[in-house]
């Protein structure tokens, strides 16, 4: 039994008491242990609701076989298994987690549950720190994959498996003789995630550490730890700066702080007010004018404008 398992499942429900859960699964080998790990504890955590779900993005000529398979399985645990299909076919990894994100969600607070389970692994964590490195990423980027966030006044997401390495997962799978589903999307290199799993990962550690997977994680940990502490302190400056009534922050104590953190308010400020995110160029610019000692000026930004005048910075939308 993962003891792990158990006390990081434990101690989340019970400090944000949490009794419906929604299990997002696959056929693989991560999905497969979680279903059992779940299943094997459901008793002592004493959920009132349980439900998983499947995701078929169609990618496969045997997925509605896979279907199938994960439906015969859950016939010895009696609980409630819905599927959606995915009608929009598309290769694209990100359009693909988009859509299945998305799905969840919905469904997830649509059912009122309050929190989702994931089967994300501590491998998973690694290939999508590569991923976010290659496309150009911030410290918030390459440590998304955590074990656990509120992204929902009443809905959290858990990833009890997060520390878990995949290797240790697959012995487990084999000393239970778990039915796990052989998914020949996962050899399909124009997906980006499968020349990582297959190829660049097995070079790293061949050439370069064999011990990189973990070393990468601690690494990962600590990004972490500094980027939570730099957001709550950001928070706290942009708590203060705001102006009482219209939508404006204070520009005369933004000056006074380091760029990262002027960038980091700016885009806060925005986000918080309208939940866009504003592109690199105008943040330049902006941050280029509030330095400015006095200026007046009113700067055009899709259907927004920023007006600067005396000590604040005004943000609306164009008449």
């Amino acid at each position: 039994m993962n003891k792990n398992f158990k006390y990081v499942i434990n101690y989340i429900i019970k400090k944000y008491k949490i009794s419906s859960i929604l299990i997002a699964i696959s056929g693989g080998q991560d999905s497969i242990y979680l279903i059992k790990l779940i299943e094997i504890l459901k008793n002592f955590f004493s959920f009132n609701k349980i439900e998983y779900i499947y995701i078929d993005h169609q990618w496969k000529i045997d997925s509605l076989k896979q279907i199938e398979h994960i439906i015969n399985y859950f016939k010895f645990f009696q609980e409630k298994l819905s599927i959606y299909q995915i009608q929009r076919i598309t290769l694209s990894e990100n359009n693909s987690r988009i859509y299945r994100y998305h799905i969840i969600l919905d469904h997830a607070i649509k059912n009122k549950y309050q929190a989702i389970i994931t089967a994300h692994t501590q491998t998973d964590k690694f290939e999508t720190f590569l991923l976010n490195l290659i496309r150009g990423t911030s410290l918030e980027g390459i440590s998304s994959l955590t074990l656990h966030k509120k992204i929902h006044e009443q809905l959290h997401i858990i990833r009890p498996l997060i520390h878990e390495n995949r290797n240790n997962i697959n012995w487990y799978c084999r000393q239970f003789c778990l039915p796990i589903w052989s998914d020949i999307s996962n050899y399909n290199y124009k997906i980006k995630r499968n020349r990582i799993r297959f190829e660049l990962l097995p070079y790293l550690k061949k050439y370069f550490n064999l011990n990189i997977e973990n070393n990468c994680n601690a690494f990962l940990t600590n990004c972490f730890y500094d980027n939570e502490y730099i957001k709550q302190n950001i928070i706290k400056i942009y708590n203060y700066i705001l102006h009482t009534k219209y939508i404006a922050i204070n520009i005369l104590y933004i000056n006074k702080q380091h760029l990262s953190i002027q960038t980091r308010i700016l885009q806060l400020f925005i986000y918080h007010n309208f939940y866009i995110s504003i592109n690199k160029n105008m943040l330049i610019k902006l941050i280029h004018i509030l330095n400015k000692k006095y200026s007046h000026e009113i700067i055009e930004w899709k259907y927004f404008e920023f007006k600067v005048k005396y000590i604040w910075l005004y943000i609306r939308l164009k008449i």
